[in-house]
């Protein structure tokens, strides 16, 4: 099935969408709203089905590829989830190499994800995504059920995985000493977590329209962040702007950018939200935002 765009759909139905994969709306109330939008011929079910993921979409990196190695990995988080794996990727050649922490949406580390580190092994990165997933049996192969699972992870807990992961990679034999962290979505909130809790040791962030910490924490970051948010993303933008001045006014160095026109996971290019201008554009500054902190 081609994917479409998201000017094919009502913007309604995109929130919708939207809404279910963020929780705010469970599957009954789902379908019950895209029922609405069943018009001409068309069905719940193959309205539900075009704007759901297709991986064979996100592969622009094969596991295969020669430019790349990838294996699995386990690294501990005694005070998250106790033992944590995740794909590690880095290129073929060299022996050292700038880190990064590649954080996955609300559903695991799904083949997007996976994707996305190799695509950054590609650039010369030694990249781990975790799987938070891990300590309920991983990525269960499917998003509805990957969402299910996260949200029976203590959140707290989940947040120390990724710290964890950070201080991993920050010491393994293949890293360099600079480590970055990106992430989408919910990945995106732990950056700016991570941005946090981490200030002399992460090196570089790029959130991906994440939630913003709360104002009387972002005086303690330090890491230089690369902010990436959509122009139709309501909720993550209600709070860009203030958090832009708090970072200016703590001499945070950052960057944010607003993409006209895209929603929330317009760099997912499994779902019609998928923006291609925007993602190829939005990664182009998160290469370029790496090379400048991390490779220097």
């Amino acid at each position: 099935m081609k994917r479409k765009t998201a000017n094919q759909f009502d913007q309604r139905v995109l929130d919708l969408y939207d809404d279910f994969a963020h929780g705010r709306l469970d599957r009954r109330g789902y379908l019950k709203g895209l029922a609405a939008f069943a018009v001409g011929g068309v069905t719940v079910e193959a309205l539900e089905e075009s704007l759901s993921p297709n991986y064979a979409w996100a592969e622009q990196v094969p596991a295969t590829d020669p430019r790349i190695k990838t294996e699995t990995v386990t690294y501990d988080s005694p005070e998250g989830g106790g033992q944590i794996s995740g794909l590690l990727a880095r290129p073929a050649t060299g022996e050292k190499f700038p880190s990064v922490v590649v954080i996955h949406e609300n559903r695991g580390l799904n083949p997007y994800i996976a994707d996305v580190a190799r695509r950054l092994a590609v650039e010369g990165f030694l990249a781990l995504a975790p799987d938070a997933l891990s300590p309920l049996g991983g990525y269960p192969g499917n998003d509805d059920d990957g969402r299910a699972m996260q949200r029976r992870r203590d959140g707290d807990e989940m947040t120390e995985d990724f710290v964890a992961a950070v201080k991993w990679i920050d010491t393994h034999e293949l890293s360099t000493g600079k480590v970055g962290a990106v992430g989408f979505c919910f990945g995106g909130g732990m950056v700016n977590q991570l941005a946090v809790r981490l200030p002399d040791v992460l090196d570089a962030g790029v959130p991906f329209y994440g939630r913003q910490p709360d104002a009387e924490d972002v005086a303690k970051i330090k890491t230089p962040l690369s902010i990436q948010n959509a122009e139709l993303d309501r909720r993550i933008m209600a709070g860009a702007e203030a958090f832009n001045e708090a970072l200016k006014a703590n001499e945070v160095p950052y960057e944010s950018h607003v993409y006209p026109g895209a929603n929330h996971g317009f760099h997912n290019d499994t779902t019609p939200r998928y923006d291609e201008a925007a993602a190829e554009l939005a990664w182009k500054r998160t290469l370029a935002w790496f090379n400048r902190y991390l490779k220097a």
